[in-house]
């Protein structure tokens, strides 16, 4: 038998024989094909020596979505899948007669299996849609067309090529044009590469019949944006000003291209079009806030009259009326690959995330509305809420100014100290995030406070939120996914889950119900919590066991949905503030990376690059500056990275949008390091040895952070 093997080898090559013991075949169809556009993405568990082909695992009848996207694969757990497996193992396939065949017809008194690549070659029908659906090659659905005068063939309207203008498996006809034919395979590769928020009829760009007949039909249309939109800085020449001076005759001796800001030298861009310029000067303007318009544009606004001139702005779309009763998904559910619940709406989906949009370009593109007025706001760090809210409904508060702070000493004076905006912002969503207003360990979601709901506390949180976001604060981080999904895709489209629920009473009712083994035990509970179930509105006429799932879907939506409405409508109307809330909805995958996922953890060398070094090279204190740096990062400090930014910038992480200005590093002939929060500045200390500049950072640094930690632990314990 070794022989045997060794002849092999010899024969194949030993190269060869590597590359076939390392490729790993899907556990459901055997085959170890890599092709995504036929079998979806391949993916391999090195851990627990799994590897599947994604329509697989997705179309196998026996085996449902437990997990969250992140646990499993593609969130179905190892344990079920091992299950369907075993399940199909007793499944012999009706078209190759191999055991494993892990899909089946739904047609009520059909018996046959297969397994997925099979079913392709039979030409089965998947539906990646409502119950994930299979039909064999004798139950499939057809599209049904009415007799035609076609007498000759027709080209694709994808590839052009000709063909038969008759419906069959590999060719389909677009449901909204009666002109339009194309190839099932062509189709399908427009569809992976447009994805759900592009993919539309190639002859009326009609995308709502198009995607739901297209469903119907087998296409896969993956929650992607498309294929052309992910290239990197895609459209990061839209993010250029204009800075040119246009007027006839420009007087500015450095050229038409300078650019002098706040002298009489800056370009003002045409408030029409945008696209021609002037200096101040050359258009005799006295302020940057006047209004100027092109020549182009003024002849046109002249010439159509004062009715032209008088047309109010149209004001920006209310996801408030988007309309949800026409859902993608004909149904839901437990399958739910890949997809956010924002994918059960297609009116939703026409106001989702049309392009991936980098976030700091989102909120720098929010601040192009700041004015160059600014408001001082003066608060005491010690207590940072009831000043900051104080200060934001001063009816001389307009969140679109330039925001200064000053920090007010807790004493009988009153001393002011320049304070930090962006230590201030950091500050106020710390205290945010552990408010009475919200509940939960590490992802929260709203809580109902009563006397929050009567001092409109939620509006205030959240217009504070929008705020910091578009002043340059930091990544609030501690939203949990269903409270983003509320406010991206709104609440009817979202399903809590059991995490969800920080109330421990409510959470075993839910388990108890969920883990109910038979009707004895089911009724048993629901006696038990009769008041409960009563009062929530959950309680339900039970006939099977399963029933109990419909049951705690209802606990969930209550607790954490319907009991809550009130302060989620106000919270969401706080952060309709600078337009934050709408762009959460134009961009939701973007947005969720800073509200529910805290920031990446600070390395040395991430520090080492944010801060710019202002003093000369060789100055022996910068070499201990990047050793301390690394023996930070190694545990061998009490101090933390999150520390020594805190310390000089006020902020434990890097916002979205960067510092302004830019952190900096200077050395001084000092015994200890000094922070300035307001200039983002860190003075090193000048030390003969290494160990005394370790000695020195760590003592300064720890001991600083302590007594303002102390500060504003002795107010609140008050």
């Amino acid at each position: 038998r070794i022989q045997s093997h060794i002849n092999v080898v010899l024969e194949i090559g030993i190269e060869s024989f590597k590359l076939l013991i390392t490729i790993k075949s899907c556990v459901f169809c055997r085959k170890n094909d890599d092709c995504a556009n036929k079998y979806g993405e391949k993916k391999t568990n090195e851990k627990w020596n799994l590897t599947v082909h994604y329509y697989c695992l997705l179309m196998s009848s026996g085996i449902w979505q437990r997990g969250k996207e992140e646990e499993g694969m593609y969130g179905f757990l190892v344990e079920d899948i091992r299950k369907e497996v075993n399940r199909a193992s007793k499944l012999k396939c009706s078209v190759c007669k191999k055991n494993g065949a892990s899909i089946g017809c739904v047609a009520p008194r059909c018996k046959r299996s297969y397994h997925f690549p099979c079913g392709l070659q039979r030409e089965c029908i998947f539906q990646f849609t409502g119950n994930f659906a299979s039909f064999c090659w004798k139950h499939r659905p057809v599209q049904i067309i009415t007799p035609n005068n076609y007498r000759d063939s027709v080209p694709c309207t994808i590839c052009l090529e000709f063909i038969a203008p008759v419906p069959t498996y590999s060719v389909l006809r677009s449901p909204c044009c009666k002109n339009a034919w194309f190839h099932r395979d062509c189709v399908q590769v427009q569809a992976i590469n447009a994805g759900v928020f592009f993919f539309r009829c190639t002859i009326c760009n009609n995308s709502d019949i198009f995607q739901k007949e297209m469903l119907r039909m087998g296409i896969h249309i993956p929650e992607k944006d498309a294929s052309w939109e992910l290239e990197e800085n895609a459209y990061q020449e839209l993010l250029e000003p204009y800075e040119h001076c246009d007027v006839r005759r420009c007087r500015c001796k450095e050229g038409r291209d300078y650019n002098g800001p706040d002298s009489k030298w800056e370009i003002k861009r045409c408030q029409c079009c945008g696209s021609s310029g002037t200096h101040l000067a050359c258009s005799s303007l006295r302020s940057w806030e006047q209004n100027w318009e092109c020549s182009e544009c003024r002849s046109i606004i002249y010439n159509s009259g004062n009715n032209f001139r008088k047309a109010k702005k149209h004001s920006l779309p209310n996801s408030n009326n988007v309309a949800i009763t026409d859902c993608l998904l004909e149904e839901s559910s437990p399958k739910l690959p890949r997809q956010s619940p924002g994918a059960q709406s297609k009116d939703l989906l026409r106001q989702g995330s049309k392009f991936r949009r980098d976030i700091s370009t989102i909120l720098i593109e929010l601040g192009f509305q700041i004015k160059k007025k600014s408001k001082r706001l003066c608060i005491k760090k010690a207590d940072i809420w009831n000043s900051a809210v104080d200060e934001f409904r001063n009816q001389n508060f307009n969140p679109s100014y330039i925001i200064e702070v000053v920090f007010l000493e807790k004493d009988n004076f009153g001393r002011e100290q320049p304070g930090s905006k962006q230590e201030f912002l950091c500050l106020l969503m710390q205290y945010l995030e552990n408010s009475p207003m919200f509940e939960g360990s590490l992802s929260k979601n709203l809580s109902l406070n009563s006397q929050a709901l009567k001092e409109n506390l939620y509006y205030e949180a959240g217009k504070m939120l929008a705020i910091s976001l578009v002043h340059g604060g930091p990544s609030p981080g501690f939203f949990s996914k269903t409270l983003f999904n509320c406010l991206a895709y709104g609440p009817e489209n979202t399903q809590p889950i059991l995490d969800d629920i920080s109330d421990f009473d409510v959470a075993q009712i839910i388990i108890r119900i969920k883990t109910a083994t038979n009707m004895d035990d089911l009724n048993s509970v629901i006696n038990e919590c009769y008041n409960y179930l009563e009062l929530s509105g959950c309680l339900r006429h039970i006939t099977a066991l399963t029933d109990k799932y419909m049951l705690v879907e209802d606990i969930l939506v209550y607790h954490v949905i319907k009991r809550v409405q009130a302060p989620f409508e106000s919270f969401k109307q706080g952060l309709k503030t600078l337009g934050v809330l709408e762009k959460i909805q134009m961009y939701p995958e973007a947005f969720c990376n800073i509200l529910c996922h805290k920031p990446d953890s600070l390395s040395a060398k991430i520090l080492k690059d944010l801060f710019t070094v202002h003093t000369l090279p060789n100055v022996p204190a910068l070499g201990f500056w990047n050793s301390y740096l690394q023996n930070v990062e190694d545990g061998k400090s009490a101090t933390t990275m999150e520390d020594i930014l805190i310390f000089a910038t006020g902020c434990n992480s890097i916002p979205p949008t960067g510092f302004k200005p830019a952190p900096s590093i200077e050395c001084l002939h000092m015994d200890f390091p000094i922070g300035n929060k307001c200039n983002n500045c860190l003075a090193l200390p000048i030390t003969s040895t290494y160990k005394k500049f370790q000695e020195n950072m760590d003592f300064a640094i720890r001991n600083t952070l302590r007594l303002e930690k102390e500060k504003r632990s002795h107010y609140n314990g008050h």
